[in-house]
């Protein structure tokens, strides 16, 4: 399922650098038909551009790992994706490998059926069973948050706070709805600052990334990565004053 795109205007504020907006970005190579040729050369985008990570399906995460070796972009992987309701052991189980593999960063899915019936002891209780399986590593974790009304998503932020997770994440970018504006500002509302949230799902532009990292995004998932980018880069040179500091002189 393909997650509309946000809607932003034009950014007008400051623009951040070319390096602390690739930062901001976790190239994101989860579609289910990707073939190995197909993720590497997503692996070669990531690399081009010096993302924060790259978040890779779990059978691609050594191939991840020896591409982009030394290069400063983490690799991550996903758990319990994209539906969540693996049991609690297998998410323990599949972190654990994935750690052993070389992640250094994981995206866990919630049981959504279980937050949204009550049940916050269960998502809690598995939150913290994956931090502790992920061995000090980024644990980020999925709500899908387009399957839940604002009493279920603070419910579940706060579990997840309590549990460990070093990021509160919009989607997967599977279901009928990814990352909005309303949501991220909820998000930032609700989990304390030393827990960083992650946009997903239909953050496909400059101005769209620059919108939620204004309401509290840190991090975005993000299949367009090239495309940001060089429209960042073309709206600095276009910034840029000339060489001479000066409008240029006519003959």
């Amino acid at each position: 399922m393909s997650v509309a795109p946000i809607a932003a205007p034009r950014w007008d504020g400051p623009l951040p650098t070319l390096e602390e907006a690739a930062k901001m970005i976790d190239h994101s190579l989860l579609r289910p038909e990707l073939t190995l040729a197909e993720v590497a050369a997503g692996l070669e985008t990531a690399l081009k551009y010096r993302t924060a990570s790259v978040c890779v399906r779990p059978a691609d995460v050594t191939t991840a790992v020896a591409a982009l070796a030394g290069s400063g972009v983490a690799v991550g992987s996903v758990v319990g994706f994209p539906h969540g309701g693996a049991t609690t052991a297998a998410k323990v189980f599949e972190t654990g490998e994935l750690v052993g593999l070389g992640a250094q960063e994981i995206d866990m899915v919630i049981d959504i059926g279980r937050l949204r019936g009550g049940d916050v002891a269960y998502v809690q209780d598995e939150i913290a069973a994956v931090v502790q399986a992920a061995q000090g590593r980024t644990v980020k974790v999925i709500f899908e948050n387009a399957y839940l009304d604002d009493e279920q998503k603070v419910a579940g932020y706060r579990a997840a706070e309590a549990a460990g997770a070093a990021f509160v994440k919009t989607s997967t970018g599977f279901a009928p709805g990814g990352a909005t504006a309303a949501d991220i500002a909820l998000m930032r509302r609700t989990v304390s600052p030393h827990v960083q949230i992650k946009a997903a799902g239909g953050v496909r532009t400059l101005d769209a990334l620059l919108e939620l990292h204004r309401l509290g995004a840190t991090r975005f998932g993000a299949t367009a990565t090239a495309a940001i980018l060089d429209d960042l880069r073309a709206r600095l040179a276009e910034a840029a004053p000339p060489a001479d500091g000066g409008p240029e002189k006519q003959g």
